[in-house]
């Protein structure tokens, strides 16, 4: 089933097109999108896996026909999540509550398509001293988790810290601690309507984590557990059906 899976990458791609930072270019000279989804093709090589960011389009590289045709989307987005189309959310909205997948990264917690499925207002404590993040599962249970070490070592990270003003998550999977002292819930999960959704803060601009194997290794494990291929795609409706519909009582 992973093989066949139908992937799309999404990366505002807003730093790569001014060169902010100026190193982004070195460590990520496909763009962050390039990266991520070169990640996924070394755990899915037979995967279709395609890519889109703020300006591929007047949609973004997110009309309907892409979206009727991906299994999961991943989001990464920092500096333009003002610039996305209403009537783009909109449409990601309406397609995760059918059953598409979505992964949601770093400053993807400000996106609005995440807000908004969320509730709240995703807000955060951060402070940008390249500082050790380690990342420590405290699900090992849970299908994200499957393979990955416990702590994470990412050398150099943007810290995020609580309070995270997300809801309760359906599961806990990830908890990240900081050479400042900050803790944060970096690995979590939830259920809108039909879809999943994963929510996962290393990969900042400034660093290369995408570039690390065991953060690739998580998101693959995240696009497998949000991929629901079989699934028919449809947002829940009101039904109202006759008395004894499925026959006598």
């Amino acid at each position: 089933m992973t093989d066949k899976l139908r992937i799309r990458v999404w990366n505002e791609g807003v730093h790569e097109a001014i060169n902010e930072p100026s190193h982004i270019g070195e460590i990520y000279p496909d763009g962050i999108h390039g990266a991520i989804a070169a990640g996924l093709r070394s755990h899915y090589p037979e995967a279709e896996i395609t890519t889109a960011v703020l300006a591929t389009d007047d949609e973004h590289g997110l009309d309907e026909e892409v979206l009727a045709e991906t299994d999961v989307l991943l989001w990464w987005g920092h500096m333009a999540h003002h610039e996305v189309s209403d009537a783009v959310v909109e449409r990601v909205h309406r397609h995760v509550l059918g059953g598409m997948g979505l992964i949601v990264l770093h400053s993807g917690h400000f996106a609005k398509v995440f807000t908004k499925l969320l509730g709240t207002t995703c807000s955060l404590a951060w402070r940008n001293d390249g500082e050790r993040e380690l990342v420590w599962t405290v699900k090992p249970s849970h299908p994200i988790a499957e393979g990955v070490d416990s702590p994470i070592v990412i050398p150099e990270q943007e810290m995020y810290g609580e309070l995270f003003d997300i809801p309760d998550p359906d599961d806990l999977i990830f908890i990240s601690s900081f050479a400042g002292g900050e803790v944060f819930r970096s690995g979590v999960t939830f259920t809108r309507g039909k879809g999943r959704i994963f929510y996962f803060s290393p990969g900042d601009q400034e660093y290369p984590v995408y570039h690390h194997p065991q953060i690739q290794r998580v998101l693959a494990n995240g696009v497998k557990w949000a991929a629901q291929p079989e699934l028919h795609r449809a947002v829940p409706e009101v039904t109202n059906p006759a008395r004894n519909w499925f026959g006598e009582a």
